[in-house]
C-alpha cells in the first residue's frame, strides 16, 4: 500500500492548506492530521471519507489502490467537458 501519509501531505499541500485547515474541515485535531501524515496513526473509515471529498480523490486514491485523480466536473457543460477531454490529450502528446 503508498504511504496514506505522504498521498494526504501531497494533497494538503497542494492547495495551500495548513495541518489546522484540515483539521478543522476534517473534525479532527491538528495533531491528529499530524498522525495521518507520519503514520503513526490511520484515519477512520468517516474521516477517510471526508478526507476524499476535502481533496476531490477517491478513497482508493488515497489507500494506493489507484493511482489515478480524478477532475471534478459538476456543473460544466457537456461541450466544456470535452473541451478539458481534449486539453488533457494534448498535454499528454510527447513533444
Amino acid at each position: 500500500m503508498v504511504d496514506l501519509g505522504n498521498r494526504l501531505k501531497t494533497l494538503r499541500t497542494g492547495k495551500h492548506m495548513t495541518q489546522r485547515q484540515l483539521a478543522q474541515l476534517i473534525g479532527v485535531t491538528k495533531s491528529m492530521v499530524s498522525a495521518y501524515e507520519t503514520a503513526i496513526r490511520y484515519p477512520s473509515y468517516d474521516i477517510l471519507i471526508r478526507l476524499a471529498s476535502v481533496f476531490g480523490v477517491s478513497t482508493d486514491y488515497l489507500l494506493g489502490l489507484e493511482n489515478r485523480r480524478r477532475l471534478n466536473a459538476e456543473g460544466l457543460t457537456e461541450r466544456q467537458i470535452q473541451i478539458i477531454n481534449e486539453l488533457i490529450g494534448e498535454l499528454r502528446k510527447p513533444e
